[in-house]
Parts: structure tokens; sequence; C-alpha cells
């Protein structure tokens, strides 16, 4: 079995801490709907990059990461990201709180 002459291990390594530092820098999942610093890069949703698939991923290293995160999650990969999110303390939380207050009439 040959072994893949353009794969480079030290730079996939370095493509996965990117992941795992890098957070969404605008947008749906920026700064601005979810401070301080956005949704981290790999709990974007699928739909999300699947988007940015369709319409164009943006340029330069973003674009790049963004990308491989969507072929991950597509190929249904996501369990990689397991450790990444263990050591941030969990899964982002996407949607805001809900008040789990009922009312019901008496």
């Amino acid at each position: 079995m040959a072994s893949d002459p353009s794969f480079d291990p030290e730079e996939f390594a370095q493509t996965m801490r990117d992941i795992e530092r890098w957070r969404m820098p605008f947008g749906k999942y920026g700064p601005d709907h979810f401070p301080p610093h956005g949704t981290p890069l790999y709990d974007l949703p699928l739909e999300y990059l699947q988007w940015f698939s369709d319409k164009g991923f943006p340029n330069g290293r973003i674009g790049e990461l963004l990308e491989v995160i969507y072929h991950i999650k597509a190929d249904g990969s996501e369990e990689v990201f397991g450790q990444m999110r263990k050591r941030a303390g969990g899964r982002s939380k996407l949607r805001p709180e809900r008040n789990k207050r009922f009312r019901f009439p008496e």
C-alpha cells in the first residue's frame, strides 16, 4: 500500500490545532451573537457549513478550516471533535436558554 505523497501529517496536525483554537469571527455564529469570541468552528452546524459550500467558502485560512470541518461533518466523522469539546468544557450552546416556567390555568 503506497502512501499519499500529498498528505503531510504535520500540516494536518496544524489544521486540527487551528480548528480547535479558532472561533467564528463573523455572521450568525460570530461574536455579535455569541459573545465574547463567537462559536468554536467545530461546533458550527452542518447546515450552516453546507450554505458556505453552496455559496463559496470565505477566502483565507478561515475558509480552508470551514471547508475541512464541512467535509469531516458531511462524512459523518464529527466524533474527531469530541476531545476538543471535552477540553473546552462541552458543546457550545447554539440556542438561547428558554424560560422553563409553565403557567397552567387553575
